[in-house]
């Protein structure tokens, strides 16, 4: 069913042209060595990126579906939409606007933030040995679930499913090391699993106002927890529904991408859909007792 898109358009379209302005006002000159793409695509850097957003959106789940079939819905919004080959080499030119576009939209922290990590793999765990495609940039790591080859997505939100931070490192890489990284500039508590427990990271987050809380260990020694921050680790399953609707809604794990430079494009956007919905996963915290 066709969808109204004027107002993502306009929205995206006037982002897009500031940005776009700005980066001519610092760009080299052109007598510069480099070499600049020469033919000029019939599609806006705003119309691009429109068309990048309505996949999601979409019932499709393939994007050359999409393209092909669902877009024909949209001949009169975009006349001069070139051939689907054409679209997909266009694509990495929205890569630096879709990174600006989701640090803008990203939600101040300043008081609660769940944590966690997730797995992206880019191939079947058959094909790890034949994978071509992102050989150097993506390693092997493991969850839960078994081994997997690709990427890991860690993201904090904050208590009503906003993203706070994001960040895309490799598979093996183990969660407690962006921890620092990512919580530059935020205050109040952090909730993670037993897999952020570290006593260093714990005081260097707290010296910055910053309380990371988690789960204990079976081996470590009980301690007392304040009821408040209890009740509202056991809330930590919010990160794994955010989790849940990228994958399963928004299609944020394949393993048909053919090019790294789209992949970044896929889950940027991705997460970009999922800042600019409405409703998303929260918790309620109306658990406290009134007043007499």
């Amino acid at each position: 069913m066709k969808q109204d898109i004027t107002e993502l358009f306009y929205c995206v379209d006037e982002f897009t042209e500031g940005r776009e302005k700005e980066i001519r006002t610092h760009q080299l000159s052109s007598q510069s060595s480099c070499s600049l793409p020469t033919r000029v695509p019939g599609l806006s850097m705003g119309e691009i990126i429109t068309i990048i957003l309505m996949f999601p959106y979409s019932p499709c789940r393939n994007f050359k579906y999409f393209y092909k079939s669902y877009m024909v819905l949209y001949r009169e919004e975009f006349p001069l939409m070139p051939s689907y080959e054409r679209f997909i080499s266009l694509m990495p030119r929205a890569l630096i606007f879709l990174a600006l576009l989701l640090y803008s939209l990203f939600t101040p922290g300043k008081g609660i933030g769940f944590i966690d990590a997730t797995s992206l793999a880019v191939c079947h765990p058959k094909r790890i040995s034949r994978n071509k495609v992102f050989k150097g940039l993506a390693a092997l790591g493991k969850t839960t679930k078994g081994w997997f080859f690709g990427f890991k997505l860690h993201v904090i939100v904050d208590d009503k499913g906003n993203l706070i931070k994001a960040k895309l490192t490799k598979g093996n890489v183990d969660d407690r090391h962006v921890v620092s990284e990512m919580t530059e500039g935020l205050i109040g508590l952090l909730f993670g699993d037993k897999g952020y427990i570290d006593k260093d990271l714990f005081l260097k987050l707290y010296r910055r106002d910053l309380k990371l809380v988690t789960g204990l260990k079976k081996n470590m020694k009980n301690k007392l927890m304040i009821w408040h921050e209890k009740i509202l680790l056991r809330k930590r399953s919010l990160i794994e529904t955010v989790f849940d609707y990228l994958k399963n809604k928004l299609q944020l794990e394949h393993t048909r991408h053919r090019s790294p430079f789209n992949m970044l494009v896929h889950v940027i956007s991705t997460l970009i859909v999922y800042q600019l919905k409405s409703s998303k996963p929260a918790i309620s915290q109306n658990y406290a007792l009134p007043n007499p």
